[in-house]
């Protein structure tokens, strides 16, 4: 496809290493110690998104980086978890649509922001909600320390990739309102699941996070868009059609130990992204990074009983960069360990 890609793999020898190599062959969107390294390359929806450029200039010393999405080959969206100190940070003009989850606030402090003729204030209580769309610079002042806050940061692009489900401004992701220390259910429950994800890996996560992603950015359009409620279509009341779903569930059987995508998935059942994540789920009765990971688990399962394969390759071909992450997720679905069903199987 024209892309140089130079590979830099540590560590690992023999069946080890090929499992390396396999991985970054396979999609070069996780690291299983190794990199993948792409000369000349921009991001787009397609590659791991780079957090905010600004990040360090934007948050002083006193503003402790506690956990990143940053190596995760996260597409459409990138994660910071922070501690912040009291500080004062410089006006950047951000290039994406920006949500702030307080996680663990503080009531005796304000966060107060300036910028574009306007300025907010408001308590940095658990569970308050910052929203700033792109484009717009601002001034921060924290006056009392905040446990830990969630940095959200939502590509341009994503918002564009709605267009045909909502009706949109001409550009989208700048017209999301400021808005400070409010209240939403929906975004507070998705954050802390991707929260979750970004802590305990799990074996469809790159799928999850698309939906994810794509569902807070269809949030922030029917709730928090300065030209309105954008109403959404109503062509997703109803589930796949048997034909489209039959080629869906096929298309993953046959792709299962590949780097599925929703972009993928979307594409070969003719819809788009938002409409094909809520039609799969009334169709299924679960969304497709569930079953995704149900199938993995499956062939997990399989390959742990044949006993052919070390633990470190059936982890690598389940999508876990790990056998540690594959153990625990392995032992919430199953109650044994991978090493366990194994013995009892054998």
């Amino acid at each position: 496809m024209g892309q140089k890609l130079a590979v830099v793999v540590t560590g690992g020898t023999g069946k080890q290493g090929g499992a390396v190599v396999k991985s970054l062959l396979r999609g070069h969107a996780r690291d299983f110690r190794g990199t993948a390294i792409r000369d000349g390359e921009k991001p787009t929806l397609e590659r791991p998104m780079e957090l905010q450029r600004h990040g360090v200039r934007k948050y002083p010393p006193t503003s402790a980086l506690l956990a990143s999405s940053a190596g995760l080959g996260w597409s459409t969206i990138s994660v910071e978890l922070r501690s912040h100190g009291v500080s004062e940070a410089p006006a950047i003009v951000p290039q994406h649509v920006e949500i702030c989850l307080v996680v663990a606030g503080n009531k005796d402090g304000l966060v107060r922001r300036t910028g574009s003729g306007f300025c907010q204030e408001a308590m940095p209580k658990t569970g308050a909600i910052w929203l700033s769309p792109a484009g717009v610079g601002k001034e921060i002042v924290i006056t009392a320390p905040i446990p830990q806050t969630m940095h959200l940061y939502l590509p341009t692009a994503l918002f564009d990739r709605l267009k045909d489900d909502f009706s949109l401004p001409v550009a989208p992701a700048h017209s999301i309102r400021h808005a400070v220390g409010i209240g939403d259910d929906v975004i507070d429950q998705i954050g802390r699941s991707i929260l979750s994800e970004l802590t305990v890996e799990t074996a469809a996560s790159r799928v999850y996070i698309e939906t994810a992603s794509l569902t807070l950015a269809a949030r922030l359009l029917q709730k928090h868009c300065d030209s309105g409620a954008c109403a959404s279509t109503d062509s997703s009341a109803h589930g796949l059609d048997h034909v489209r779903l039959r080629r869906v569930l096929d298309y993953i059987a046959a792709n299962i130990e590949d780097d599925l995508t929703l972009v993928d998935l979307a594409g070969i059942a003719g819809y788009s992204l938002f409409h094909f994540a809520r039609k799969f789920t009334l169709a299924m009765g679960i969304p497709p990074h569930r079953y995704i990971s149900r199938m993995r688990l499956e062939n997990a399962m399989a390959e742990l009983a044949a006993g052919k394969l070390p633990l470190a390759e059936v982890a690598l071909n389940a999508h876990f960069s790990s056998q540690a992450s594959f153990t625990r997720a392995f032992h919430r679905a199953t109650s044994m360990t991978p090493k366990e069903y194994r013995h009892r199987r054998l």
